[in-house]
């Protein structure tokens, strides 16, 4: 069943996170709506711009509103991830969306409002959620002072303002995740000190966290071990971050990089193993086996497991 966005933030803050699970092939969207129905926890299907070129929007939306006949005891909302105005205004005229994202983080903080504001009035008046980012979410390097470092995330001082001068339904903030990994060694984490003060500026509103892959070692190591040459200095979000970031308001966690890399370890080690076969229908049901399997471990480090019956 598709429900907003809003719903599902209503229902889960402070409780539990809902996953947004990035799609753009057939495979993913099978796993993710079964996983869902399975275990019954309500997700987000979320759609880049990129995805939507490659697949094609309409593609993308026909396999989704099969998957949702196919498995109909899912709860899912559909969400545009990182949209210009362009991006959104055809995801909102479409009519398929329940909610979108204006991705206006690297304007100043006044275009970024004004940005926002305009893509708020439209969506609300379709009935649509709004997502936007304040900060940037690029990563935080190495190299970078203190004082660089710091800029580069969510001021918690701007978000009381610009909340309450867009009218938008939910905020990504960038509290020290990037989007593929981390694109630093330090370990240096999520930056709760931030997301604290974030909460207290805005209490009850919706938190994004963008670059929520964990970005798991054996993977990494499994792909390498089958010809791959991912660095071994790749580092996402740990499950313990994850799972304490929800008590300060995050409601939604973005996910495609994970996705990404089990594929990425189906395929090489089934090229390896069977360098004869050349039928993708085989590592294609691996893949789907795989990432259920994952997108069911996420459900359950998010708390959102056995949760879809608050939404019904």
């Amino acid at each position: 069943m598709l429900v907003s966005a809003k719903q599902l933030f209503e229902g889960c803050y402070g409780e539990f996170a809902i996953g947004a699970i990035n799609v753009w092939s057939m495979e993913q969207i099978h796993a993710l709506f079964r996983a869902g129905e399975r275990v019954s926890s309500p997700f987000i299907v979320q759609m880049t711009p990129v995805a939507r070129n490659y697949a094609d929007s309409l593609m993308l939306i026909e396999m989704i509103k099969a998957a949702a006949k196919i498995y109909p005891k899912a709860i899912y909302a559909t969400h545009l991830d990182h949209g210009n105005e362009e991006h959104v205004r055809d995801a909102i005229t479409s009519g398929d969306y329940t909610s979108v994202m204006i991705d206006a983080s690297h304007d100043t903080f006044l275009q970024n409002i004004a940005r926002t504001s305009n893509v708020v009035k439209l969506a609300h008046s379709k009935g649509i959620t709004v997502e936007a980012e304040l900060g940037v979410l690029s990563g935080v390097e190495d190299d970078l002072t203190v004082d660089e470092k710091k800029a580069r995330y969510t001021q918690p001082e701007e978000v009381e303002e610009f909340v309450s001068q867009t009218g938008c339904d939910s905020l990504a903030i960038a509290v020290g995740t990037s989007h593929g990994a981390y694109k630093f060694s330090g370990g240096q984490g999520l930056q709760f000190d931030i997301l604290e003060d974030i909460q207290k500026k805005a209490p009850g509103f919706p938190l994004v966290l963008h670059g929520g892959s964990e970005v798991n070692f054996e993977e990494i190591e499994r792909i390498n071990s089958a010809a791959g040459k991912i660095g071994i200095s790749a580092k996402g979000v740990s499950a313990e971050d994850i799972q304490k970031s929800i008590q300060y308001g995050i409601c939604k966690v973005n996910i495609a990089t994970d996705a990404r890399i089990i594929w990425t370890r189906v395929h090489r080690e089934f090229f390896r193993e069977s360098p004869e076969l050349f039928d993708p229908i085989i590592p294609g049901k691996t893949y789907m086996e795989e990432l259920e399997k994952f997108n069911i471990e996420k459900f359950e480090l998010l708390g959102s497991t056995g949760k879809s019956n608050l939404f019904k």
